[in-house]
């Protein structure tokens, strides 16, 4: 079983039904910023759209997404911002939104010290499963997956020291574009696939209590 993974669609679904597999997936992921600065209607076209392509759909709001496009995703039971769920027996997911403080003001940012407490928090119920996808907009510090196109890093602290103590053995985030790609925390494999625009997307594999990650792009 598989499930598809992507984030950062701000309203941009134009590489959507460039996905293998998608329609085959157990489910949808998706990982944070689906509007830009939007509420209800605009998350409801982006859910809508993905719904079409496949109807199972977990999602959580990034900071470009604010709290009404939240209240929609709760109303709609596909909420995963502070919530675990079982994707499989001994695979389970959990996940937080936001994003730690950015120069922009964006609708959802959160303090380094909420966003830990959010994520140990989150995890005290994830640990019930053996095996743990975090799903996390905003990436860690210092990694190959939050570096703007000047290589400066803006990541969260509180994301990173998480990783490195909590170790689940894959984080899925987001939040900076033009960093897509692939590091690892200890066993911690952390993925961005970059903005959905661009191709970018995760494919998980569960086979036999077997987990695995990849970073790919639609062709």
């Amino acid at each position: 079983m598989y499930w598809i993974a992507f984030g950062d669609i701000h309203e941009d679904l134009s590489t959507l039904s460039r996905i293998p597999g998608l329609a085959e997936a157990r489910g949808v992921i998706v990982t944070g910023d689906m509007t830009n600065k939007g509420g209800a209607a605009e998350a409801r076209r982006v859910i809508e759209a993905v719904r079409a392509a496949n109807p199972n759909v977990l999602a959580q709001i990034g900071n470009m997404d604010t709290a009404a496009a939240h209240d929609y995703l709760v109303a709609e039971g596909l909420n995963i911002h502070l919530e675990t769920r079982e994707l499989a027996p001994g695979l389970g997911l959990m996940g937080v939104g936001f994003s730690n403080p950015t120069p922009f003001g964006t609708p959802s940012e959160a303090g380094e010290e909420q966003l830990e407490v959010w994520l140990d928090q989150t995890f005290e119920r994830a640990r019930a499963f053996e095996r743990v996808v975090a799903v996390v907009h905003a990436p860690p510090l210092n990694t190959k997956a939050d570096r703007l196109g000047s290589g400066v890093s803006v990541g969260s602290a509180a994301v990173r020291r998480f990783l490195d103590r909590a170790q689940p053995e894959v984080c899925l985030t987001g939040h900076i574009h033009e960093s897509r790609a692939e590091d690892r925390l200890g066993r911690t494999l952390v993925l961005n696939p970059g903005m959905l625009a661009l191709g970018g997307y995760v494919r998980l594999d569960y086979e036999d209590g077997r987990l695995s990650a990849r970073l790919l792009s639609v062709d």
